[in-house]
Order: structure tokens, then sequence, then C-alpha cells
């Protein structure tokens, strides 16, 4: 990696985190509002749904720099190819929470839940990078691009 690309990496990563973090709270909120009604397993799904597609949304424009329409459709499905690889973590993280403890409090399978949302995150990071920023259009102007095209 060169020198240039550091501070990029760098900037995403924090991007991509505080979007994590607001993220995680709305998921934290809506699981706890939905399991008042439905399991631990259809509560995460839905959760982790309605905030994937707004943490995508936010990812592509903020962490990636990518505002255009161009290619949202297909950077959407990357953000789906996400989402199905955090909810198989997230929802093999309950199922074997309630083959430990059939029985855990909502508080505890948050808590898990959480956690397996970090390893997720670290995974969706991975996985829109490959699939966004990679497909960024070269009419895209970037300070990269700007630099590059001077």
């Amino acid at each position: 990696m060169t020198g240039s690309k550091l501070p990029a990496l760098t900037r995403e990563v924090a991007t991509f985190a505080a979007i994590g973090v607001v993220s995680t709270l709305a998921y934290a909120v809506l699981f706890l509002a939905l399991r008042t009604a439905l399991n631990a397993e259809a509560s995460n799904a839905v959760a982790l749904l309605a905030t994937a597609i707004a943490n995508t949304a936010a990812n592509r424009s903020l962490t990636f720099g990518v505002r255009d329409r161009a290619g949202l459709g297909r950077d959407h499905l990357g953000g789906l190819a996400a989402f199905g690889v955090a909810l198989t973590v997230t929802s093999s993280s309950v199922a074997v929470l309630h083959a430990i403890a059939p029985t855990p409090s909502r508080f505890f399978e948050l808590v898990v839940l959480i956690g397996a949302n970090g390893l997720a995150t670290v995974l969706r990071f991975v996985i829109l990078r490959a699939w966004i920023a990679r497909g960024r259009r070269p009419s895209r102007t970037t300070p990269h691009t700007r630099e590059a095209l001077s």
C-alpha cells in the first residue's frame, strides 16, 4: 500500500466505524422493540435488514464518496451480499446462545448480537469496500483521482 492510500483508508475506516456505531444503536433499539412481539431470530433479521439499507446508503455516500445514482443498484446489491453475511453471523450467534442457554434474557441476547455485529461489521467493510470502492466510475473525481488527472 502506498503512502497516498493510507490516509484514504484511515478516513474510510473512521467514517465506516462512525456509521457503524449509529447503525448498531438503531439496530439495538429496533431489536428490543421487535423482541416484545417476535422471537430473537425474527427480531434480529428485521432489525438487521432495516438498518442495513440505511447503512449501505450512508457508507456509499459518506465512506466511499459515491454520490451519483450511477451504479446505485449494483452498490445496493453489494449491500445485500454484506447483509447476507451479517445475517448468517448474527443468526448463528443467536442459535448457539439458545442452544447453550434456552431462555436467555433479552439483554443477554442483545449483548451476544452486538458482539456478533462487531464481527459482521468488519466483514461488511471488506465486502462493501471491495464492491463499492472498486466499482467507482472513472468520471468521479475524488482527491486521489483529481491528483491523478492533473
